[in-house]
């Protein structure tokens, strides 16, 4: 112990013991040349001097030293450890076992957990040290985020490190956002560790209209060790609690869930009453409340659909888009309204100088999969005053002026995501900080047409409103917006027939919520951040985001 405060910095260093023995010379030991001795053993081992790597790697080969090093850090293992090697003559090839126990089990907590299985093939007192729980809470802690859930497993006999090697290491691959092969439904799913379990919590969109509502989550699965000392999959569909499921990793970026007790999923008033409590759940509504005929084909079509799963489904990793510094707000998810279909999820994404709109949910219509909305940031929309705005022809005759121009240009390059030669993406970070330039540049010099052109309001806050006769489900949107650019919408007939992207206008109006008005069906759209914390969520880099999105549209084509 002595020697390992002295590591630490508490304590007499080894020059003021020195002293002390030589003034005291008669009351020197044994023990304190053991101690002296150990510490010239610890030195050489762990200063870099040009052979302290080399030892490590003797003991425990050179990945396993070079981490070793490298997360518990050499400087400050030398800075440590200076005073306790100075003047002790020359060093003599030493090993990294003669290091105290408490200085390896710092060491090793820092260490990756899939790395400490091989360390402890290396002798017998790496594995006991690996058999310490303070290194294996310390793994579940900042690799899963697990805290102090961790005592109550330990209270039943469920010890970190069993707790890491056969639930949190062997499902850590299915963690994170998936989407269900749910036909054109589509849908978000977020595998997370949450307390004592993994849960797959399915997102759903709050109740129509009330976009700016929190998502709903439901559990469709969880795993966990708390009533055994392996790890349990249960199926949390339905109605009567957990029961017997099963989850099947296939290929990469890809599993499969099943239950093993679908009668669980029944009720006793057969289906009936299953479309009864489900319609509550889904629309927050009862049949009779929905008076539009097509929309309650459009709900019992959902349901016939969806409930024949039985919650035995194949999942996709998706992700979310990291952000790049011309992006004109954070990219991720958002809830949108989208008529008879009620709220949808759809994740915004920039390319270049695009913006566009990726459905996670979906409709017999457009389904999952498909790129809702394209918008073009080189063509800034200036809105007229407000009088001018509540003309349908007025918004029309500035929209479908730059479709047409649009239609007669060349495809832009920036329609593609572009890269940099050397894959960094600074090509499409150039290209969209340009672009934004211009359009603020555009909105905040260009006069607005009529009477109000002379007392305009300040380009980060133009009044907005919808003009008459264009359809909003939400009666209560923003009053004034940042910006305004031309863009397209999908829309297509029932089984995705004739799709056509048809010209409307994309509204910004603040970091959270932005809106697009669908011209050729003068309907409204209003979308609202999904604002939920997601774990093992964003993509590693552009480039696997952007093919992400090419496999997710070719899911539903």
């Amino acid at each position: 112990m002595a020697v390992c405060a002295r590591l630490c910095g508490v304590g007499q260093s080894r020059r003021c013991r020195r002293r002390q023995r030589h003034n005291q010379p008669d009351q020197g030991s044994d023990s304190d040349m053991d101690e002296e001795e150990e510490e010239r053993i610890v030195g050489k081992t762990v200063i870099s001097n040009g052979c302290g790597p080399e030892i490590l790697s003797a003991a425990a080969g050179p990945s396993v030293a070079h981490n070793a090093i490298g997360e518990f850090g050499s400087s400050n293992v030398k800075r440590l450890s200076y005073e306790a090697v100075v003047n002790t003559g020359p060093p003599n090839p030493q090993s990294l076992l003669h290091l105290p126990p408490e200085l390896l089990v710092e060491i090793f907590s820092s260490l990756p957990g899939t790395e400490l299985p091989t360390l402890a093939l290396v002798c017998k007192k790496f594995r006991q040290i690996l058999n310490t729980e303070t290194v294996w809470r310390r793994r579940c802690t900042e690799e899963f985020g697990m805290r102090e859930d961790l005592r109550k497993m330990e209270v039943v006999g469920v010890s970190s490190r069993e707790l890491y090697a056969k639930l949190l290491h062997p499902y850590r691959h299915i963690l994170g956002l998936w989407q269900p092969d749910i036909g054109p439904y589509g849908g978000l799913l977020n595998v997370e560790v949450d307390g004592l379990f993994i849960i797959g919590w399915m997102y759903l969109p709050p109740h129509d209209p009330r976009v700016e509502d929190p998502m709903r989550r439901r559990p469709l699965f969880r795993i966990h060790m708390w009533e055994s000392n392996r790890a349990v999959v249960e199926c949390m569909y339905g109605h009567k609690g957990p029961h017997k499921g099963d989850i099947q990793i296939g290929k990469k970026d890809e599993f499969s869930t099943k239950c093993n007790q679908t009668d669980h999923h029944r009720m006793p008033g057969g289906r009936q009453e299953e479309f009864r409590t489900w319609l509550e759940e889904e629309w927050g509504r009862t049949l009779e409340d929905i008076f539009h005929e097509h929309m309650q084909e459009l709900i019992l079509m959902k349901f016939i659909y969806t409930s024949q799963y039985d919650n035995c489904l194949t999942y996709r990793r998706i992700y979310l888009p990291p952000r790049l510094p011309s992006d004109l707000l954070q990219p991720g998810l958002f809830k949108g309204t989208y008529g008879s279909h009620g709220l949808e999820i759809v994740m915004l994404s920039f390319h270049g100088s695009r913006f566009r709109a990726t459905k996670l949910t979906g409709d017999p219509n457009v389904p999952a999969g498909q790129l809702t909305l394209d918008v073009d940031l080189n063509r800034p929309v200036r809105l007229p005053d407000l009088e001018h705005q509540r003309s349908v022809e007025e918004l029309s005759r500035l929209v479908l002026g730059m479709h047409e121009e649009a239609q007669q240009e060349p495809q832009s390059p920036d329609v593609a995501p572009q890269r940099a030669p050397n894959g960094d993406g600074a090509v499409a970070g150039d290209a969209g900080a340009e672009s934004l330039e211009a359009a603020m540049d555009a909105q905040s010099e260009s006069p607005r047409p009529g009477p109000s052109s002379s007392s305009s309001a300040p380009s980060d806050a133009q009044p907005f409103i919808l003009p008459l006769g264009v359809m909003a489900r939400n009666e209560v949107y923003p009053r004034t917006c940042k910006m305004c650019f031309y863009g397209t919408g999908l829309i297509a007939g029932h089984g995705f027939t004739s799709p056509e992207r048809t010209p409307g206008l994309f509204v910004l109006f603040d970091e959270d919520r932005f809106g697009f008005i669908w011209l050729e069906l003068k309907s409204f759209s209003l979308y609202s951040r999904l604002t939920d914390r997601l774990a093992h969520a964003y993509a590693p880099n552009m480039e696997r985001f952007e093919a992400m999105l090419r496999n997710m549209q070719s899911w539903t084509s």
